[in-house]
């Protein structure tokens, strides 16, 4: 692995920990279409390297400080962690099935979809609140 190769991980890295940290995403919004457009991975590759990283205490430290702000509903998530469980088995063995290109363009739509209903959240609520 070159030193340039360690560098964009670790910028990679970075980036999405802040931003995980910062509003909640980081794997499958920053982590994968980084490792595929700037490293070459595969739909796949990213994916699989993507849940690597999740399976790690990464964010140990962020639910900490959320934590200390009173922000973690522990039971909620305990649901949701346990649901999301069977959930990523199922959707690996769908996502296995499917070639990159038709789960890369699935993975773009979804991505497109969040981002257009966020943004226009957001205005109507900024423009909600000039009133």
């Amino acid at each position: 692995m070159t030193l340039q190769t360690i560098f964009i991980l670790s910028i990679i890295g970075l980036f999405a920990g802040i931003l995980s940290g910062f509003v909640g995403v980081g794997g499958g919004v920053i982590i994968v279409p980084a490792l595929v457009f700037f490293l070459g991975l595969t739909q796949h590759e990213a994916q699989g390297t993507s849940l690597f990283v999740l399976m790690m205490p990464v964010v140990a430290l962020a639910v900490l400080n959320y934590w200390k702000a009173g922000n973690v509903n522990w039971r909620f998530g305990l649901i949701i962690a346990s649901t999301f469980l069977v959930g990523g088995f199922i959707g690996s063995k769908l996502s296995l099935r499917l070639s990159p290109g038709l789960v890369k363009l699935i993975f773009g739509i979804f991505m497109a979809y969040v981002s257009f209903k966020l943004i226009f959240s957001g205005y109507t609520s900024i423009n909600s609140n000039e009133s």
